[in-house]
């Protein structure tokens, strides 16, 4: 294993009981994207070279869900979060540098709090410690002059150390050979059971090693999602930051209660969003463009200056100066071009429309081409499946598809090219020709 300048540790390997889910607790969605990618992303997003993702319960499926762009590590046996790191340290051998830890199920630290957490780090440990005004049901930190001393959990907390304000917030910043080292004095002999990873403070703090508290008054970092309701409050918390941060860069958000916009998602100056509009995924919206009402697209890229209204789509590419809706459906592998119009009730699949086609009312496109500034007219079906496989079908420049023609693939209209109203064809009609 190469060796990295900074290493994130994220701890998923808890079950989640209070969920009440088969889906591993990690792998629940906010703002459309599960908790721990959203840290692990952010992490990665604020400087961090690599990260290792602790699993064990439900861990095939949060291996087979993120995928191989993050380290995966197994604790197959659930004896604490100090007994989880010591399973990362395992698999990743010798760690020099800087160890950031952090829990999956805390998924609004944002990118500039990491980046700001691990500036601050210039010692042997960093503790992220949140003040609040009651700390009931967090572990307490006991700090003295900037330094935390030693970390007290809530069921071993005495009367007086429950009165502590400071909490602890689930991050470290530690220095690799400093980690392996306490981690080797971590001991069982707690409420729990358990080997407590917050042992490695008062361990340091023991060994003339000060550990630095990192204290933030903001107290979302400490929000840790452990059932449905916080769950809701996350998403409610993560999507106003969202939207915030889109209308301050010059998008107009008309109600952002009812505007579900994903982390990634990319929308250019002056653009507008009505309400009931979810933008998910990779989608880039370009500058100009109205989105909404009552959209849904995914992994899309709009261009500049379109009109989408009452749409939906996914993985699939608009250009400029498009105007969709209605009621249509963009799948996949779709490419539209600058100005094209798709109207109500008209569904496009794995097709590319050139610059200036117009689709307006009910009508299916399926793995067609379909030339510069042709005319489908109403209930124009491509018949692209013949129950064995699918055919392509080819419409030239010009062309005008009359109202209620069948386009049996494979098939071909040259430029120019007109067919009759309730037409079937199943012959090529060359351009200039025409087709009955």
């Amino acid at each position: 294993m190469s060796k990295a300048t900074t290493t994130g540790l994220i701890l998923a390997a808890g079950k989640g009981t209070r969920m009440k889910s088969d889906l591993p607790k990690c792998l629940h969605q906010v703002c459309g994207v599960p908790m721990v990618k959203l840290v692990a992303d952010n992490m990665i997003s604020a400087g961090v070279d690599r990260v290792i993702i602790v699993v064990g319960h439900g861990g095939e499926a949060i291996v087979e869900a993120l995928g191989p762009s993050y380290l995966y590590a197994w604790q197959n046996e659930q004896l604490g979060t100090g007994h989880a790191v010591q399973c990362a340290l395992a698999e990743l051998g010798e760690v020099e540098g800087t160890v950031v830890i952090a829990c999956g199920d805390t998924p609004l630290i944002s990118v500039d709090y990491f980046k700001e957490f691990l500036a601050e780090h210039n010692g042997t440990c960093t503790l992220s410690v949140a003040y609040l005004s009651d700390a009931t049901g967090y572990g307490r930190v006991v700090v003295e002059n900037g330094v935390a001393t030693r970390i007290v959990e809530q069921k071993d907390a005495s009367d007086e150390e429950k009165q502590i304000r400071y909490a602890n917030a689930g991050m470290y910043c530690v220095d690799g050979a400093s980690l392996r080292e306490a981690l080797k004095t971590l001991k069982s002999d707690n409420a729990q059971g358990e080997y407590y990873l917050t042992d490695i403070v008062s361990y340091l703090s023991e060994s003339s090693r000060a550990v630095k508290a990192f204290i933030s008054a903001d107290p979302s970092i400490l929000l840790g999602v452990n059932d449905r309701v916080q769950l809701a409050e996350a998403n409610t918390i993560l999507r106003r930051q969202i939207n915030e941060r889109h209308m301050r860069a010059g998008v107009t958000i008309v109600d952002p209660a009812t505007t579900y916009i994903g982390p990634a998602v990319s929308i250019g100056q002056d653009s507008i969003i009505e309400p009931n509009t979810y933008l998910e995924g990779s989608t880039v919206v370009g500058a100009g463009s109205r989105i909404g009402p009552n959209c849904k697209f995914s992994d899309m890229r709009i261009g500049n200056d379109c009109y989408l209204f009452m749409s939906h789509g996914y993985e699939a590419t608009v250009g400029n100066g498009c105007r969709i809706g209605p009621f249509a459906n963009i799948r996949p592998k779709t490419v539209l071009e600058d100005g094209v119009r798709l109207g109500n009730f008209v569904e496009v699949n794995r097709s590319h429309l050139h610059a200036g086609v117009k689709v307006n009312h009910l009508t299916y496109i399926g793995d067609s081409e379909i030339g510069e500034e042709t005319n489908i007219g109403a209930g124009t079906i491509t018949c692209n499946y013949d129950g064995y496989k699918k055919s392509r079908t080819t419409i030239g420049k010009n062309v005008f598809v009359g109202s209620n023609s069948t386009l049996v693939a494979p098939v071909t209209i040259g430029d120019g090219a007109l067919t009759a109203a309730g037409s079937v064809i199943t012959d090529e009609i060359p351009a200039g020709g025409a087709g009955f």
